[in-house]
């Protein structure tokens, strides 16, 4: 079946039906003649995508629309195995596209004419405009050129610059975790999320040796949900009868453990003594896009990706690790030996919610959700709440555990916040934070004996152990290799409690809380032998950060 100007209809075979679509804009329907057309500045002539209101090269506000070839390179793809939503038909091939013109402007689309499989990063394509509604979605097909091998200069490795703070004087060495807390944590438990978050937050308390009455700062991420607002900082602390001089609840921190962090830098300004902080997990929490299924319209930054199916950070992180895999010719299967390690390390955490064993062949029976990923690849959804407190560090002596320590923390914002317009070759905002980190440290990654990592994936402890500098770019997957290295005896034992990937998603806090755990020497079985440095890391989708924590035991 076709459309106008005989191109191919959505509801040919490779087409994806029950789109997501754009709120309608200039780009959305200048395809209708089958030109492609991208932003460019009046001034300075660079192609922009997505149009921004000010050029960053030039700051001229004159941007505008203008025609280009509309032939591109694939730079990254994935096939989509995941049924996102009941109407998408699946197997597909999402890509990102670097136009010839500027391999510098990049669009998250979908390639369609082949088999999705067959797709190759290298392959030189075509755009072909697909009318959905009242929009034109831009499509590529293969012009049947043999892929280049130029595709490799195409996408720049990392590159960060540190930005030297204006004074040596660290506010991290002002506070301490003093308490921590959690909740029993499964899937689809039947206890609700408010009281889950009590258990957490009276836990963390009570570990730091305190009562309600003594915390005089709260702060949580994500804060309040929408329609589940009793998870929210205001509800959580008029429940503890908390009366606070200062409270935080919001997604744009520096990673989900940046609300830790802002209740550092409140306490050390004399705002308060001691602070609250949560998180709180929900089973049927989808991350990704949220939309009204009766008005289908995304907008933002998810606008240019869930048009072509690429429906939340499963895709996201699929193309980068393509991307990876490809640009340093590394083995995929180090993806597998991150998520048999993390099922090591569970088998000896009771509160683990995944404690069975698993094998590289086990971990291939996996279902596929978007290629390289496969289901042990991706965190487990859960419920659950964990909670910590920082404390003045004058309150060290007091404390009935031993203090746990902040040497240092980094949250520098490198680069673009972007799956497909920044770095490829990595997930987003890693590079930034991990050399800020050490910029400001007493110690050296030499001197870490435990690696708490991010891992709402696989690969984002492949990313953060390369920006950490525990390995070399395109290393990481050597350095995993059949998990002894970062097993618990290992030169580098990474996430001892299962990870996001078995113990259960816990929005990084759980790495937080496994790393005070081991610095007290409280770890049980699981306990890393002369723990005293740690590094955290938390965000894979959002602006990251990372912290070396240190104990006074």
């Amino acid at each position: 079946m076709t459309s106008v100007r005989g191109q191919p209809s959505d509801t040919s075979p490779d087409g994806l039906s029950g789109r997501l679509l754009p709120v309608l804009g200039a780009f959305w329907t200048s395809g209708a003649d089958g030109v492609l057309r991208v932003g460019q500045c009046a001034v300075c002539g660079r192609l922009l995508h997505p149009a921004t209101a000010v050029c960053p090269s030039c700051e001229s506000t004159e941007i505008g629309l203008a025609p280009v070839s509309g032939r591109a390179t694939v730079v990254a793809r994935t096939v989509n195995h995941q049924r996102w939503l009941p109407e998408l038909v699946t197997p597909y091939c999402i890509a990102v596209v670097a136009l010839v013109e500027d391999p510098r402007v990049r669009l998250t689309t979908n390639i369609v004419g082949i088999p999705p499989e067959d797709v190759e990063i290298g392959t030189a394509v075509r755009v072909q405009f697909r009318p959905v509604a009242d929009v034109w979605l831009p499509v590529f097909v293969p012009t049947g050129e043999p892929p280049g091998r130029a595709v490799w200069n195409l996408v720049p490795e990392p590159r960060t610059v540190v930005r030297q703070p204006p004074a040596t004087r660290r506010f991290e060495h002002r506070t301490v975790i003093s308490g921590i807390g959690r909740s029993r944590f499964g899937r689809r438990l039947d206890e609700p999320h408010d009281r889950l978050t009590l258990t957490a937050c009276r836990a963390a308390i009570a570990d730091a040796g305190l009562t309600p009455a003594d915390i005089d700062g709260v702060c949580a991420y994500p804060g309040a949900p929408v329609g589940d607002e009793a998870t929210g900082v205001a509800a959580v602390a008029r429940r503890l009868g908390i009366a606070s001089n200062w409270q935080r609840g919001a997604h744009e921190v520096p990673g989900q453990t940046g609300v830790v962090i802002a209740a550092m830098l409140a306490v050390a300004a004399g705002l308060c003594r001691h602070v609250l902080c949560w998180t709180t997990v929900r089973t049927h929490e989808r991350p990704g896009i949220y939309t009204d299924p009766g008005d289908r319209r995304v907008a933002g930054e998810q606008a240019w990706q869930a048009p072509f199916g690429a429906m939340g950070p499963a895709s996201w992180v699929a193309l980068t690790a393509s991307r990876y895999f490809a640009h340093y010719n590394a083995p995929v299967e180090a993806l597998g030996w991150v998520a048999i390690s993390s099922r090591r390390h569970a088998a000896r955490n009771p509160e683990a919610v995944y404690r069975s064993p698993l094998d590289l062949a086990g971990y291939r029976a996996g279902r596929p959700i978007s290629s390289p990923l496969r289901i042990f690849d991706c965190d487990v959804p859960c419920d659950g709440a964990i909670a910590v407190v920082v404390s003045d560090a004058a309150v060290a002596p007091d404390l009935p555990n031993p203090a746990v320590r902040v040497d240092a923390v980094g949250t520098q914002l490198s680069e673009r916040q972007s799956w497909d317009q920044g770095t490829l070759t990595h997930q987003p905002n890693v590079f930034g934070p991990a050399r800020q980190l050490w910029s400001r440290a007493s110690v050296s990654p030499a001197d870490v004996d435990l690696a708490n990592l991010y891992d709402g994936f696989t690969f984002n402890v492949l990313c953060w152990l390369e920006a950490l500098g525990f390995c070399g770019l395109g290393e990481a997957a050597d350095f995993v290799a059949r998990g002894d290295r970062i097993g618990r005896s290992g030169e580098l034992p990474v996430n001892p409690h299962g990870g996001q990937l078995s113990a259960g998603r816990g929005n990084g806090f759980g790495q937080l809380h496994e790393a005070v755990v081991q610095l007290r020497g409280q770890a049980g079985e699981r306990q890393v032998a002369g723990a005293r440095v740690a590094v955290v890391t938390s965000g894979g989708g959002i602006p990251a950060n990372c912290m070396i924590l240190t104990s006074d035991r």
